[in-house]
């Protein structure tokens, strides 16, 4: 699975305009850029499975006060294959790789889902009800992945 960057502008995104489970999502991620800022890697991602875009990716802007919001999906058609699960995943590598020290968190509605439950497989918990600006009431989950001496996996 490879995660692929999005680049900051439409035209630099060639590769990615023809491709139907992006019609909506790549306008929407690149007006994202426009407001927060382009900050690599903390930015939008489409997901390669042998040579099959199956999702998307993205941090929800640069680290803030040391902790980082990640989201994902999974294309309709490829759902349903641990796909979603993997793509968490490698979020919070690529999250941790680059700064050992952030706290990688995520949203969701608030209510057991397909999301919640990709969450908990990757080692997050629930912290509770938050206010989101966009969303409303979302609950919002801390990644918590610890190997045995203590240190983030």
């Amino acid at each position: 699975m490879n995660l692929l960057p999005i680049r900051q502008t439409l035209a630099e995104n060639s590769q990615f305009l023809n491709e139907p489970d992006l019609e909506v999502g790549l306008p929407m991620t690149i007006e994202f850029f426009d407001r927060i800022g382009y900050t690599p890697p903390w930015i939008g991602y489409v997901v390669n499975l042998n040579d099959t875009l199956v999702g998307s990716a993205a941090f929800k802007g640069k680290p803030k006060d040391g902790r980082i919001e990640i989201a994902y999906g999974v294309f309709p058609r490829h759902q349903q294959k641990g796909i979603g699960t993997k793509i968490c995943g490698q979020l919070v590598r690529l999250a941790l790789q680059t700064d050992p020290s952030v706290i990688v968190t995520a949203r969701t509605l608030p209510e057991p889902n397909y999301s919640t439950r990709i969450l908990e497989k990757n080692d997050f918990v629930l912290l509770g009800t938050v206010w989101d600006e966009e969303d409303g009431d979302v609950w919002e989950w801390e990644y918590r992945g610890r190997v045995a001496n203590g240190s983030r996996k």
